[in-house]
């Protein structure tokens, strides 16, 4: 799960950095585009904003999934140390 997220805010993160692009590409190489510099770096800024969060609630499940891990893990080796001298 914590892959899919981090490839996600990877995604956003690139297209921030494409919108932020586009506040410097003049208006007459892209007709039917928005021409307003600073739409494109509100859109770039939100997009960073998003990535950004998503990218640490990727951080977060990978920290959780691991201390489920680990857990389950100790739990299992408990479990064997006592079964033999049951």
């Amino acid at each position: 799960m914590a892959r899919n997220l981090y490839i996600f805010a990877g995604t956003l993160l690139l297209f921030a950095i494409i919108s932020c692009g586009m506040t410097l590409v003049s208006n007459g190489y892209q007709p039917g585009l928005p021409g307003s510099g600073s739409l494109w770096k509100t859109i770039g800024l939100f997009l960073t904003l998003a990535g950004l969060v998503i990218a640490l609630l990727g951080v977060m499940t990978n920290m959780f999934e691991q201390v489920d891990r680990r857990t389950e893990e100790r739990r299992l080796r408990q479990r064997v140390r006592r079964k033999p001298g049951s």
